[in-house]
């Protein structure tokens, strides 16, 4: 755990788990992320979970971090760089991709951790492709609304336009090489880990076409890919199916 610089305790809603605000190495900078602890002694699976959003949208959520590591895992959330008192700028998925690469080598030199697991929600989903291509002994990946495709965000989002050319430098028809370099199904043959593709068919935040294009790009490499598609919902599931899908997909994760 030689990239953890500072380790703070952080209020738990849940009493069995620990909470800790760490800030760790990456890069060269100093960035921070929570990580959530079952009380005790015993090892189990490290779970990186990869936020969504950007800066201040999609926070890292304490009792969504809590949900995770109670059903049976040492949880970590990256905030990445420039969030939270954390060094430097997050950009999108691009260098900022390191972030999560050292979070996972945290995971995986914690010593109750004894493999670990890679989840991306919505703009997670990325840095969950990205981080699963860097590390293939990576256990399973799980992607829920997840972004795979950036030509297709820049597209599709035009709210969003003005922070991705300000973020990467310009528009994809100026750059495509630095939309590719943030779009993983470009290098996703190196991909090893089985995948989990989880979508609402009606979300509008990232439209299903990033699942549909992910999981036929896996497929066509004969990739183990897994897929459940949830017709009625949007970005955001309902509460009660939230809790389900959570229990789900950490039992498929257990099964890798």
């Amino acid at each position: 755990m030689d990239q953890i610089i500072h380790k703070e305790r952080f209020p738990s809603p849940n009493p069995g788990i620990e909470l800790s605000i760490v800030t760790y190495r990456s890069d060269g900078l100093k960035v921070k992320g929570l990580l959530a602890e079952p009380k005790g002694n015993e090892i189990y699976d490290g779970f990186l979970y990869l936020r969504g959003g950007i800066k201040n949208v999609g926070k890292v959520r304490p009792g969504r971090i809590v949900q995770f590591a109670s059903e049976g895992f040492i949880v970590f959330a990256p905030f990445y760089r420039g969030n939270q008192e954390g060094e430097g700028n997050e950009d999108f998925a691009g260098d900022d991709r390191e972030d999560a690469f050292s979070a996972f080598r945290l995971l995986q030199s914690h010593p109750r951790v004894k493999g670990a697991h890679i989840f991306g929600f919505s703009r997670g989903g990325v840095m969950a492709l990205l981080t699963a291509i860097q590390f293939p002994e990576a256990k399973s990946m799980v992607t829920w609304g997840g972004v795979s495709d950036m030509f297709l965000t820049y597209a599709e989002r035009e709210d969003l336009r003005r922070m991705m050319k300000r973020v990467i430098g310009g528009t994809p028809t100026k750059f495509p090489e630095r939309y590719e370099y943030r779009t993983p199904l470009f290098q996703i043959e190196r991909l090893q880990s089985p995948v989990l593709i989880i979508h609402g068919e009606k979300d509008e935040n990232v439209s299903a076409e990033h699942a549909y294009r992910l999981e036929k790009r896996l497929k066509a490499l004969n990739k183990k890919v897994e897929s459940w598609y949830f017709q009625g919902f949007t970005h955001y599931f309902p509460p009660a199916i939230n809790r389900k899908v959570v229990q789900d997909l950490t039992n498929w994760m257990k099964k890798q």
